[in-house]
């Protein structure tokens, strides 16, 4: 199931999937030609593209071996650093240069093909919600891409899968800068972990789709019926402290409480008793809402978030409810580095277990002491001196917890 080895190698290795993009007519972001080693030759090339620029891994991906260079001052021991992170992290040394783009957009393109030349292309999914280069919301789909640019892309994914001969599903992936001119990126040759909105949003079941592919299907080529209905959002939930720098958090989850209802979707594969380990991403579930309007979505997405439990280790939960509270969010503004400009520990909401118990605890010792005090009150006394229904209220409740 899926594309070729060839397909695969081609689009694995950035410099030849760069290479194959340009000569198939696909928007290319200006950088060097080849591998880069020699610091001299490689600064040089650097200054014809213009600062700031960035090293990538030819054999990189997942955000891995790469770095930013503003200025030339600082050029060869980035490219000496880079290399040697390229080496231990992929085998390959192999580094080349692109021209930086600054505050990007991270969008990207459902693919799917056959063998029989038939090509689907599902849409944007927008994915600029991103800690250190990786993502962490997904939304399908994009606030700021509209029909026209929609198509564009598409389009140029197309030339993509058909410059790689390729099978199956895939995401080719697009930078956007401020103009919304878009530029390759790269190409994954599987099926993502965002892919959920997709399917959501389009109605398809890709991983149906790719089985039914790969066993000689036919794909339906009428594009007028791929059409976006609604709006969706995924947020990962990773074992890990955002209050502490995003430090992974290792052991076993004592009890998992999903959240549920209409339009809301969970990805995971954990339960309870499951051990958080320390050896890879600590990525342990999705959780999915689909709504018919984003502001619809973004509403279910923090009641789901706040039905979400992890107990046993930490998890971001609290910290996915302050990006979806964040005014670049709602407006679909941010990119790729709003995380990183905006995010402060001190500005999360707690809507864990133990902040809910303190606010049951608060009102019940509330309501024993004002009994105590007025000697008691009827039930039904719907009066404006009901202790009871005074304290309950929210803004009662915040009020006894400072």
């Amino acid at each position: 199931i899926g594309p070729s080895p060839g397909s695969i190698r081609m689009m694995g290795n950035k410099l030849v999937a760069r290479e194959c993009m340009a000569s198939a007519g696909v928007p290319m972001i200006p950088g060097s030609a080849g591998a880069v080693d020699d610091p001299v030759e490689a600064a040089a090339i650097a200054g014809e593209i213009g600062y700031p620029v960035i090293l990538k891994a030819a054999a990189g991906g997942g955000g891995k071996g790469m770095r930013i260079v503003r200025d030339g001052s600082g050029f060869e021991s980035a490219l000496s650093m880079t290399m040697g992170e390229a080496e231990s992290a992929f085998g390959d040394a192999s580094v080349y240069i692109e021209k930086y783009i600054e505050n990007p957009k991270h969008i990207e393109i459902q693919v799917m093909a056959d063998r029989h030349g038939n090509i689907v292309t599902y849409g944007e999914r927008e994915c600029s919600m991103q800690r250190r280069y990786q993502k962490v919301i997904e939304e399908a789909p994009s606030p700021v891409v509209s029909t026209r640019m929609r198509s564009s892309l598409s389009e140029a994914a197309r030339k993509a899968v058909v410059a790689a001969d390729y099978e199956g599903a895939g995401t080719v992936e697009f930078i956007v800068d401020g103009n919304r001119d878009f530029y390759f990126l790269e190409m994954n040759t599987r099926l993502q972990v965002e892919h959920p909105v997709t399917e959501m949003v389009y109605g398809v079941d890709l991983v149906k789709q790719q089985i039914e592919v790969a066993c000689g299907d036919r794909l339906e080529s009428d594009r007028s019926a791929v059409v976006p209905h609604g709006h969706a959002i995924e947020m990962r939930i990773y074992a890990e402290d955002p209050a502490n720098n995003f430090m992974p958090s290792a052991g076993t989850i004592r009890r998992l409480t999903l959240p549920q209802g209409p339009g809301v979707r969970n990805d995971n594969g954990v339960y309870a008793g499951y051990e958080i380990p320390i050896y890879h991403a600590p990525l342990i579930g999705k959780v999915v809402v689909w709504a018919e309007t984003r502001e619809l979505a973004v509403s279910r997405a923090h009641r789901a978030l706040r039905e979400c439990l992890v107990d046993g280790v930490r998890t971001n939960v609290d910290f996915l409810l302050w990006a979806l509270r964040e005014k670049g969010f709602e407006d679909g503004t941010y990119d790729t580095h709003y995380i990183e400009r905006h995010f402060d520990p001190t500005s999360m909401q707690r809507w864990d277990e133990e902040i809910e118990l303190a606010s049951i605890a608060a009102s019940i010792t509330a309501y024993n002491h004002t009994r105590k005090k007025v000697g008691g009150f009827r039930a039904d006394d719907n009066g404006g001196h009901n202790a009871w229904r005074q304290v309950s209220r929210r803004d009662g409740l915040r009020r006894l917890l400072r």
